[in-house]
């Protein structure tokens, strides 16, 4: 079990509340916000494009900078309702991002201590801290609902 502070389930229900709204249009419901000094910053959810890139992380990070005017988000928080893949988790390195807060394991894609560990990696030129497992059944819960109605519908 992970020790976490008590803002982070606050942050993390923000998250959610993201995510629900991706799954109502339909989408990989995954959300993320970017947090400074206890404020948010920028919030997002996955967004299903024609931009591969458009995880809920990275568009997170793109207005985060924007509405701080920089790139590096050395003082920022990401959380994120399930574990970052590599596109994310080099997002978040070369972002700076001082923190890394995730709900649920991916066991098919995390690159953040399930499969690779990208942002902890010491032979890249930044780490950040990962706290994991904030509200964690919720998150994952959130997917296997999406997924399993995805499923049923391309049966019927």
């Amino acid at each position: 079990m992970m020790v976490y502070r008590p803002s982070d389930e606050h942050f993390m229900r923000l998250a959610l509340d993201e995510a629900s709204r991706v799954a109502e249009r339909g989408d990989v419901p995954i959300g993320a916000l970017v947090v400074s000094e206890g404020r948010v910053l920028s919030s997002a959810g996955n967004r299903k494009d024609d931009d591969p890139t458009a995880h809920a992380e990275v568009l997170a990070i793109r207005r985060a900078a924007a509405s701080l005017g920089r790139w590096n988000l050395n003082d920022c928080t990401l959380f994120v309702t399930a574990e970052p893949c590599p596109m994310c988790a080099g997002a978040i390195v070369l972002a700076r991002l001082q923190r890394l807060v995730f709900g649920c394991f991916d066991p098919r894609a995390g690159a953040c201590g399930t499969l690779y560990d990208i942002v902890r990696d010491g032979r890249l030129n930044h780490r950040c801290r990962v706290d994991s497992g904030v509200l964690e059944e919720e998150c994952a819960e959130l997917l296997v609902a999406y997924f399993r109605k995805r499923r049923e519908s391309t049966r019927a």
